[in-house]
């Protein structure tokens, strides 16, 4: 019996013997992993990322915030310059 595992086991090749695999199927598989873990790399941290949509997301607020503010401003300069034209006499 112990003869027989032992062909059984010189006939298989080393994917066979430890993954079930064929030397393609292993190759195959490894591929897949690899090419599937670069692109998984290029959507988070790429050019067109989730990391650069985020920072984008949140810039956006931070411009959002700045024209709410500056509108503010100007609403009041431009109250401020209406007033100093009723006040100055040559306007008239």
């Amino acid at each position: 019996m112990s003869n027989l595992l032992d062909e059984i086991e010189a006939e298989q090749s080393l994917p066979s013997r430890y993954f079930g695999l064929s030397w393609k199927r292993l190759i195959q598989f490894s591929l897949i992993v690899i090419f599937s873990g670069i692109y998984i790399g290029i959507i988070l941290f790429g050019e067109n990322s989730l990391q650069v949509l985020l920072n984008l997301e949140e810039y956006e607020v931070f411009l959002r915030e700045e024209v709410s503010t500056l509108k503010l401003q100007n609403s009041d300069l431009q109250k401020e310059l209406f007033e100093l034209n009723e006040l100055d006499p040559d306007n008239n």
